[in-house]
């Protein structure tokens, strides 16, 4: 079980991985002005209110098999049953565990909404904004993107109410923002250098910036916050992204090194397949 767990993981973060790339066009990734004009698309788009637990969780139990998705519907089932808070909140915690199994964000999200409006606490509401923004980064569904979003930037706002110096929630949050949570994507780039003036080594928040750095056409500056990542601990993503990054910049040779450094520490298949791809393109 843990090693097809593990197994899961791996597809999930290759398909995130694949999934922003194809959000940010690669082929001839962006005209500059054009992205940072629409960098916050998804603050445009309405908010349904069908998008919830039940909506995400039916999309995710095509993925994980017949048999997790009945144990899944089960507990579900129960839950609807439950007649006291207290049954309610176990069901709940369940529920939210059995989808990090199988590492499905946004389902596991609503789950941890729930039990952080039950026990109110910065951990709980950092966890239901961290699910929420995974299940953003992962997810195709237009619909429930902006969903997504929303629920993210309200979570590490109520993060924030507990523990306003909360480097993490920030970070969260300005995540959310730069994916369309506030009006201007800049708020969400501001809390994020805000948070690596005060811990420079901040793995999510570099991560990020170099993210948004590709979305918006600025490849030198990606190229900058991936190298200082892998300085501080070598890592298969911040290798992709700086292979991306020097590609765009017209470095061949330095995109297939980080190519190949990306490879070796994600032995996936199909992530294999895809850069032995981006390789053989850089050659010819």
């Amino acid at each position: 079980m843990a090693t097809k767990q593990k197994q899961i993981a791996v597809i999930v973060i290759v398909v995130a991985i694949m999934g922003y790339l194809f959000s940010l066009q690669p082929k001839g990734l962006i005209k500059p002005k054009e992205t940072r004009a629409n960098a916050g698309v998804t603050g445009s788009r309405p908010v349904s209110t069908s998008v919830n637990a039940d909506y995400v969780s039916a999309a995710a139990k095509t993925i994980i098999g017949n048999n997790l998705a009945a144990e899944i519907t089960a507990l579900e089932g129960s839950l609807k049953k439950a007649g006291t808070d207290a049954d309610k909140l176990k069901l709940q915690k369940q529920l939210a565990q059995k989808w990090d199994d199988v590492n499905q964000p946004a389902p596991a999200a609503f789950y941890y909404r729930a039990i952080a409006e039950k026990q109110n606490t910065y951990q709980d509401w950092l966890t239901a904004g961290d699910r929420f923004n995974d299940g953003f980064r992962s997810s195709q569904d237009t619909v429930a993107q902006p969903a997504l979003v929303t629920n993210a930037v309200s979570a590490f706002q109520n993060a924030l109410k507990l523990n306003p110096e909360g480097l993490d929630a920030k970070t969260g949050l300005g995540v959310a923002y730069v994916n369309g949570g506030a009006p201007s994507p800049m708020q969400g780039i501001s809390l994020l250098l805000e948070v690596v003036a005060k811990d420079p080594k901040n793995r999510n928040a570099n991560l990020n910036l170099g993210l948004f750095a590709i979305k918006s056409g600025q490849f030198q500056k990606g190229v900058d916050r991936f190298k200082g990542m892998i300085a501080v601990k070598p890592e298969f993503e911040p290798y992709f992204y700086l292979a991306e990054c020097y590609k765009q910049l017209g470095q061949k040779q330095e995109a297939i090194d980080a190519y190949e450094k990306s490879k070796a520490l994600m032995p996936d298949p199909t992530f294999t397949a895809q850069v032995d791809q981006y390789i053989k393109e850089l050659k010819n």
